[in-house]
């Protein structure tokens, strides 16, 4: 067995990194562990090397580091202990308990950094997860292995519409294990105690596993934390064959991480001083949501971000809309009226909305109900800003019935409870009352046959009637027809 090295050779500290000179052979990620002369021990990751120098960020912070410091380089990365026992559990952002439980007795020890997946190996999102809200599941639904992100802003209710989506998140018409792993990063003690009451009280935690960094932990911590979450998620997914939701809030304070270890390092910065390496940093994690052919279980992510001063065009929000797949956007202006989730359907977008929603996976008229409900919304509030000018008196009969049903909608469509939990079918009956406000011939994003079987009518739906893979196909016995054939 290979003995390790100890180095006195610490050439200065700059935050949270320690510059060490003279060693052998570092590996990239290698865990190091940090002696100060008062025989205190800390713990710290490789993060850059070289043949005269290397970096090392320290998980506990710099304090107390001198010339005297020992550091030993342990040879072996970041692991995570995972086990279906996490379920349930509370976890620090580094991945120790911290609800008072027994540690946690793993089954596998996982490298946090993961495995790529092969794009060939990667199964076509087609499955529709209800979230319960009506604007994600009617205008941007969510669909299984997919990574759709929420844009919003500082003040407004992302924390309260991501304990909402934790709870209530579920695929109808399937009988699987469904599990929520929740990570927040560089959040106040205060929501970390908010967070960890609603999932004791509503029981979410059952089926949960909860990683918490706090804005006082090193940001160091906040760098892993996600990984943590996504290493958990993929032994649950690709291992136990469970459907994993994936919570991430809030990713600007991960950025914000970013931004303070790079200028730690004197590198050069770049659009608003974060790393110009932030994109793929995003990539890495972003790109771990997915489905992979022949494996059972999924990984679906709903990153949440703060956009600094609302600027969608912010290097956050927008190197992360370029990797996933649409972004549900929370307006200002609504949170101002009182309107809960404010959610903004115009600039909210699902791109793989069309793949897990229509006959056989919710209903045949979820596609049209929703682009006819976002044509003539986007025509009421720009009516909105003609009204100020001209006045109500002004507009057409049509004008003034797309005026009301823009009203009409932010009240009764976009308004919900925080623990209203609507199913898609309560969701796609509230639409076909707005749009019953509307003369049925001006219904002309939905075909007539729809129109008339839906048009001004209560369907009430209990169920999805799910279509049959190949798998259940197969399985199924022959007709005696067919056999009497044989």
């Amino acid at each position: 067995m290979k003995t390790m090295k100890e180095y006195k050779t610490i050439s200065r500290v700059a935050g949270p990194l320690v510059f060490v000179e003279k060693t052998e052979a570092i590996g990239y990620g290698d865990l190091v562990r940090i002696s100060l002369p008062d025989g205190t021990i800390k713990n710290g990751q490789v993060l850059d090397t070289s043949e005269d120098l290397v970096v090392v960020q320290v998980f506990e912070g710099t304090s107390g580091i001198d010339k005297e410091t020992r550091v030993k380089f342990l040879g072996e990365t970041i692991k995570l202990s995972v086990s279906e026992d996490m379920m349930g559990r509370i976890l620090n952002g580094a991945g120790k308990p911290i609800d008072g439980g027994a540690e946690i007795i793993p089954e596998q020890k996982l490298d946090i950094i993961g495995a790529a997946i092969n794009p060939y190996a990667r199964e076509t999102p087609s499955d529709f997860i209800q979230t319960g809200i009506s604007t994600i599941d009617g205008t941007n639904t969510l669909v299984r292995g997919q990574k759709l992100p929420v844009f919003s802003g500082s003040g407004l209710p992302h924390n309260e519409i991501a304990l909402q989506i934790a709870r209530q998140a579920k695929v109808i018409g399937m009988k699987e294990n469904f599990v929520v792993i929740f990570a927040a990063m560089g959040i106040t003690n205060e929501e970390a105690q908010y967070f960890i009451k609603d999932f004791e009280q509503t029981g979410a935690l059952e089926k949960s596993v909860v990683f918490l960094n706090l804005a006082d932990d090193p940001a160091v911590e906040r760098l892993i934390t996600p990984k943590m979450a996504l290493t958990a998620a993929e032994y649950l997914a690709y291992e136990k064959n469970m459907h994993v939701l994936v919570i991430l809030t809030d990713m600007t304070n991960y950025c914000e991480s970013l931004r303070e270890i790079g200028a730690a390092r004197e590198e050069i910065p770049g659009r608003r001083g974060y790393p110009g390496y932030m994109y793929t940093d995003l990539a890495n994690i972003y790109e771990r949501a997915g489905m992979i052919k022949g494996k059972k279980g999924s990984i679906t992510q709903i990153p949440i971000l703060t956009m600094v001063g609302d600027d969608i065009t912010h290097p956050i929000p927008d190197l992360t809309g370029y990797i996933t797949e649409g972004q549900i956007v929370l307006s200002r202006e609504l949170h101002r009226k009182g309107i809960y989730p404010p959610v903004d359907v115009l600039p909210s977008l699902s791109r793989l909305m069309n793949l897990g929603i229509g006959k056989g996976r919710t209903r045949e008229d979820h596609k049209v109900v929703s682009d006819q409900l976002y044509a003539f919304y986007a025509e009421g509030r720009d009516l909105r800003g003609l009204v100020a000018i001209v006045g109500e008196e002004a507009l057409s009969e049509r004008d003034k019935n797309l005026l009301k049903f823009a009203e009409e909608f932010e009240k009764h469509f976009v308004t919900q409870g925080k623990n209203e939990d609507r199913s898609i079918f309560e969701t796609l009956g509230d639409s076909w009352k707005l749009l019953g406000a509307i003369p049925k011939d001006e219904l002309t994003r939905i075909s007539p046959d729809l129109r008339d079987k839906f048009y001004g009518k209560d369907i009430k739906d209990t169920k999805v009637e799910k279509t049959e893979t190949k798998e259940v196909a197969e399985k199924k016995p022959k007709s005696k027809k067919k056999a009497k054939k044989k």
